[in-house]
């Protein structure tokens, strides 16, 4: 599995948490607007969070955007937002041997801190 963070470079919350985290040695870092993230980059990160909404960003402006707001989405849906669209990805997401970090809330980050560091 490795040690992975799937990040977007031209976020301000994506760069200082990184940051943080640092030093992030044998990470690879991946910029999901300049490199998509795969149909099977995304099945290891569910494989780890046995949920493609918990990967799910509503914060994206193409949720409103997109009247998503206003419909039942399934699994699949969010699958498929995902893969269609890199903003629909929470981010960042740390993928650190066996365990995955979603998002940037501060609970989520100390505790992938800690993991990587200690």
């Amino acid at each position: 599995m490795g040690k992975k963070i799937y990040h977007l470079s031209t976020c301000n919350t994506c760069q200082k948490i990184l940051k943080q985290l640092e030093p992030l040695d044998e990470f690879e870092l991946q910029d999901i607007k300049t490199q998509p993230i795969t149909e099977s980059q995304l099945e290891e990160m569910y494989n780890l969070a046995q949920s493609y909404e918990s990967l799910f960003s509503r914060r994206a402006m193409l949720f409103r955007q997109r009247g998503l707001n206003k419909q039942e989405l399934g699994e699949q849906d969010y699958k498929n937002l995902i893969l269609d669209h890199y903003t629909f990805l929470k981010r960042p997401v740390i993928l650190f041997n066996d365990k995955i970090f979603i998002g940037n809330s501060k609970t989520t980050v100390e505790a992938a801190k800690e993991a990587i560091h200690s």
